[in-house]
C-alpha cells in the first residue's frame, strides 16, 4: 500500500501540470518537496513515487534527490537548525554557536535529538553575512545570534513554542516548509502577518531616498503586468511613437534639361561638393554603412544568415566577408612549426631569456672554493653538463 495521501497524489497531478506535456520531468524538484512534506524526508518510497508519477527510473530521481542538501535523504525532526560557520560568521562566531549547540542538544552535523524535533546541521553559507553570526530555523534567519540566544531558541523550539525570526514570517515545519517550497500556499491562519526586513536592507533604501536615487517612471504601487498587457502596451507605444514621426518630405521634381538637350549633374555642380554616392556608384540600394567596423564573427554571422538590416553587397564601401576554403594541413603545420621556433622553450627548468654564462661563472667559482668530495661533487657535475 502506497505511503502517500490521496491529496499527495492530486497535488502531484496539479504540479506535473504547470509544465509543457514533453517537459514534465521539470516538475521533478517540486515533486521532491511534495514526498518530502509527507514523510519529512525523501525516502526510498518517495523517490520511487516521483519516478512513477515522471516514468522516470529511480536512479534519475536518486541523482537529483541526493544532489541538493534541501532534499534530506534519511528523517530529519521538526525544525531543521541550520548555523552557518563560514569565514564571516566563523570570525564573528559562528563556530562557537555551533558547539555550544552541539553540546546542548547532544547531537553532531545533520543528527537529530531524540525527541524528533530538532535537527542540527553547519552551513558553509546562508548568504547572510552582513547579519552575522546568523542561523536559520527551517530557512527563517536569526540574525546577530550568540551562544546564548541561539540555546533559548533552541529550547523554545523543544518545549513547543515558536519563536519569531529575525526577518520573514511566523516559523513552520519543516514538513509545512517543503509544502510552501513544492508551490503551494501557507493556509495557516496569520502565516505570513509577521516579520519585517533588516536593518542593513533598509539602510540601502534609505540613502536612496535621501540622495533622490529611483528608476525612472518607478511606481511601487504599480501591480506587474501579464504578458499579454506587456505586449498591448509595447504595441500602443510603438504606435504613438510612428504616429509622431514627421511625414516624410515630397520628392522635389527632376531639373528641365538644358538648352543643348544634356541633364544637368545631380549635385550642386561648381561648388566641390560631390555626387550623391549612389549616383557614383551607379547602385539604386540605399546608402548604408560599411559593416567593416563591426566584429568579425557579427560579420561572418550576417554573411551566412543575412537580415533586412544587413547591407547588400552593391551598397557603397561595402566589403562582404566571403566564408575561404580552410587552409591545408600542411600550411597549418608550418605555421605552427614557425611559431614555436621563434618561442624556445627555457631549458633546465630556467625561466625563459636567462643566459648561460652567469650560471657556468657561479658553477666555476663553486668549483674553485670547494675542495675534497666537494670538487669531486662539482666535477661529476661538470661532466654530466
Amino acid at each position: 500500500m502506497s505511503v502517500f495521501t490521496d491529496e499527495t497524489r492530486e497535488r502531484a497531478r496539479e504540479i506535473i501540470a504547470r509544465y509543457p506535456a514533453d517537459r514534465s520531468r521539470s516538475a521533478l524538484l517540486p515533486l521532491l518537496h511534495l514526498v518530502q512534506s509527507e514523510e519529512g524526508y525523501v525516502s526510498p518510497a518517495g523517490v520511487a513515487f516521483c519516478a512513477e508519477v515522471l516514468g522516470l527510473n529511480k536512479a534519475q530521481v536518486g541523482a537529483v534527490a541526493t544532489f541538493y542538501t534541501m532534499y534530506k535523504r534519511r528523517p530529519t525532526g521538526d525544525y531543521l537548525v541550520s548555523v552557518c560557520t563560514n569565514t564571516m560568521c566563523n570570525v564573528l562566531g559562528g563556530q562557537e554557536v555551533y558547539d555550544t549547540l552541539a553540546e546542548h542538544l547532544g547531537v553532531g552535523h545533520d543528527e537529530t535529538t531524540a525527541d524528533g524535533k530538532i535537527t542540527l546541521e553547519h552551513a558553509e553559507c546562508l548568504a547572510a553575512c552582513d547579519y552575522g553570526p546568523v542561523m536559520t530555523v527551517n530557512y527563517d534567519f536569526f540574525d546577530g545570534v550568540d551562544p546564548q540566544t541561539a540555546r533559548g531558541v533552541v529550547d523554545e523550539l523543544r518545549a513547543g513554542g515558536r519563536p519569531m525570526p529575525t526577518r520573514g514570517a511566523r516559523l513552520c515545519t519543516l514538513k509545512e516548509m517543503a509544502v510552501q517550497l513544492a508551490g503551494f500556499a501557507d493556509e495557516r491562519e496569520g502565516a505570513v502577518a509577521d516579520g519585517g526586513p533588516g536593518e542593513p536592507t533598509l539602510r540601502g533604501l534609505r540613502l536612496a531616498q535621501e540622495h533622490g536615487i529611483s528608476v525612472p517612471g518607478f511606481d511601487p504601487n504599480t501591480p506587474i503586468r501579464s504578458k499579454a498587457e506587456a505586449d498591448k502596451a509595447a504595441a500602443e507605444a510603438k504606435a504613438r511613437s510612428e504616429a509622431a514621426k514627421p511625414a516624410p518630405e515630397p520628392a522635389k521634381a527632376a531639373p528641365a534639361p538644358s538648352g543643348n538637350g544634356t541633364r544637368p549633374a545631380k549635385g550642386n555642380a561648381g561648388t566641390g561638393e560631390p555626387a550623391p554616392a549612389a549616383e557614383a556608384a551607379g547602385s539604386t540600394t540605399r546608402d548604408v554603412k560599411a559593416p567593416d567596423a563591426k566584429s568579425p564573427e557579427v560579420r561572418t554571422a550576417e554573411t551566412r544568415q543575412p537580415d533586412a538590416a544587413t547591407a547588400v553587397p552593391d551598397a557603397p564601401g561595402t566589403k562582404v566577408p566571403v566564408d575561404g576554403a580552410p587552409p591545408a594541413p600542411r600550411d597549418a603545420q608550418e605555421a605552427e612549426a614557425a611559431g614555436a621556433a621563434a618561442n624556445a622553450p627555457a631549458g633546465d627548468g630556467k625561466p625563459a631569456g636567462d643566459a648561460a654564462g652567469a650560471q657556468q661563472r657561479n658553477l666555476k667559482e663553486a668549483e674553485a672554493g670547494a675542495g675534497g668530495a666537494g670538487s669531486a661533487v662539482a666535477s661529476e657535475t661538470g661532466v654530466q653538463k
